[in-house]
């Protein structure tokens, strides 16, 4: 008995592979055995940079807030502590938008928790 293949689930799965590799420099476009190393890599890296972008972002609001409680006399430190303690629930996303965009609500914030 002839070996049994399934030519149609291979060939969908390569061709899958193939169109992630769409735009890629030279052999990683267009070589299956090269194109599906740098998908595969391509994948690993964007789930790890997935997560990154959280760590990131959060690092730039604490960044943003920090600069915005300083030009009030205040450290971030202590202008979150103090939020807690007052029971003031913003998150740091939306601290971070005040403190760029909108100075003078950032500083009745300051000045309600001083």
């Amino acid at each position: 008995m002839p070996r049994s293949v399934n030519s149609v689930a291979s060939r969908a799965r390569r061709k899958k592979v193939m169109k992630h590799a769409k735009g890629y420099f030279g052999r990683r476009k267009n070589v299956w055995t090269i194109a599906k190393n740098a998908v595969d890599k391509a994948m690993q890296y964007s789930y790890r940079d997935r997560r990154a972008k959280k760590r990131n972002f959060r690092s730039l609001w604490i960044t943003r807030i920090n600069a915005g409680a300083r030009q009030h006399g205040m450290s971030y430190s202590k202008f979150m502590g103090q939020l807690k303690a007052n029971d003031i629930e913003l998150n740091r996303k939306v601290l971070a938008d005040l403190a760029m965009n909108h100075p003078e609500a950032f500083k009745a914030i300051v000045e309600k928790v001083k």
